[in-house]
């Protein structure tokens, strides 16, 4: 982000207390974290002005349109490898004609009327990759045409990793698609995580000009962060997600159950979002990640949906705010300026995305407090909560400042910050 004098300061308390954001041009502005008290930390510019983010209590900029979604339903309540055929939670993404539900719960995948209405035409894409396309492919193709007899499925599997995320292999999504002759009805299903969600989003942004598109996320990264909001892209070797675009599903479908088949090390790459919301915007989740750690790790599935739940519902009420990253939205991205660079840097699918935005966040944490707007309570707080999560803390040993500054230098002025005043915020 560009470096020169405007305020912005988010507040990580929990409760609310309305500003106006008319003021803030987040191309020129550089971010921080200030302490103001022991329970309560602030993102804070270099002048005058606060916004407090609390739970709904936040106004509107002007320009852009949509409200704050909070009306989500309770959580399931069941215990571990129990099916549940309850109503699903669902947390509304509110941008006006373009709104989408998400579906939280345990067993959706067996709810075929949650995935059919989102279905438009007949003919649908499933792109996955060769991990869960055995785990998961089967559920979904019986999900879209259970009782649809019209609807065929056609699939497309790619192989797995940040390092396939390229513009080759994007190139075998389009090539299924015109090889199947679908037309502008028809519908992409993106089932997987981070990689696939962006890449099929991509493809479905791009194919024809534009076809409907429905994400699956099946890991923890994907299903509170990358699934939600509408990025989507491809990778280039000077820089992670350099290509792609801003490009909204139909709905986003969680169904928890995936999360057993997950490695132990995507669950913690997955937990480095979950915190960041914790600390940029919910000072009462943070608290509650503090005490259920451990919980988490060991995927109760009670606190795994509440963890879920609870950071779509931050993410939803930023995006219906700011849906092309104006402002707010790059509130999201604590940790992601170092954490990109060390993805780029280090080599693409040598670290997990979560892995390396943890030691990013670190990095933005430790910055703030040599800068002395936090202190080493903080600092603390943050390591600890990592370490629970058994994340990197520190970058690779490879990753020197010069290879961060370069690497950060490809990004457009927007981005671009001196290493003196960047602290953690990206546009991508």
């Amino acid at each position: 982000m560009a470096c020169t004098t405007n305020a912005f300061t988010v507040s990580l308390s929990s409760k609310p207390n309305t500003k106006s954001l008319s003021d803030f041009n987040p191309n020129s502005s550089d971010f921080c974290l200030r302490l103001n008290k022991p329970a309560k930390v602030s993102l804070r510019c270099s002048s005058s002005g606060e916004l407090n983010l609390g739970r709904v209590a936040v106004s509107r900029p002007s320009g852009i349109r949509g409200k704050i979604c909070a009306n989500a339903t309770q959580v399931m309540d069941q215990s571990v490898g129990e099916k549940s055929s309850k109503a699903p939670t669902i947390v509304e993404v509110h941008l006006g004609n373009r709104s989408y539900p998400i579906y939280i719960g345990s067993g959706l995948l067996d709810q075929p009327e949650l995935l059919q209405k989102h279905v438009h035409g007949k003919k649908v894409l499933a792109v996955t990759n060769t991990t869960i396309a055995p785990l998961y492919l089967d559920k979904v193709v019986d999900a879209l045409t259970k009782g649809n007899p019209n609807v065929s499925v056609e699939n497309v599997i790619l192989p797995d990793g940040e390092k396939y995320k390229n513009m080759d292999t994007l190139m075998k999504v389009f090539d299924k698609a015109i090889e199947s002759r679908l037309d502008r009805r028809c519908t992409f299903v993106a089932l997987g995580g981070g990689v696939i969600g962006d890449m099929c989003g991509f493809a479905a942004a791009s194919f024809l000009r534009g076809v409907n598109f429905i994400q699956i996320p099946t890991t923890v990264m994907a299903q509170v962060d990358s699934s939600v909001g509408g990025k989507t892209g491809i990778n280039h070797p000077l820089g992670k997600n350099l290509i792609g675009a801003f490009y909204q599903p139909q709905c986003v479908l969680v169904d928890t159950d995936t999360l057993y088949t997950l490695p132990d090390r995507e669950l913690a790459s997955g937990l480095a979002e979950v915190i960041k919301y914790g600390l940029i915007r919910d000072a009462e989740f943070f608290e509650w990640q503090e005490k259920n750690m451990e919980k988490l790790m060991a995927r109760d599935p009670n606190v795994l949906a509440y963890a879920i739940k609870r950071s779509c519902e931050n993410k939803a009420e930023v995006v219906s705010l700011d849906e092309k990253e104006s402002g707010l939205r790059a509130t999201l991205n604590l940790g992601h300026t170092f954490g990109h660079a060390i993805e780029t840097g280090f080599g693409y699918g040598q670290w997990l995305h979560g892995e390396a935005v943890a030691a990013g966040t670190v990095m933005a944490v430790d910055m703030s407090y040599r800068l002395g707007w936090i202190d080493s309570s903080i600092v603390k707080r943050v390591n600890d909560i990592l370490l629970q999560a058994k994340l990197p803390s520190v970058p690779p040993e490879t990753m020197t400042v010069e290879m961060f500054k370069s690497v950060m230098a490809v990004r457009e002025p927007s981005f671009t910050c001196s290493v003196k005043s960047e602290i953690a915020f990206s546009n991508t």
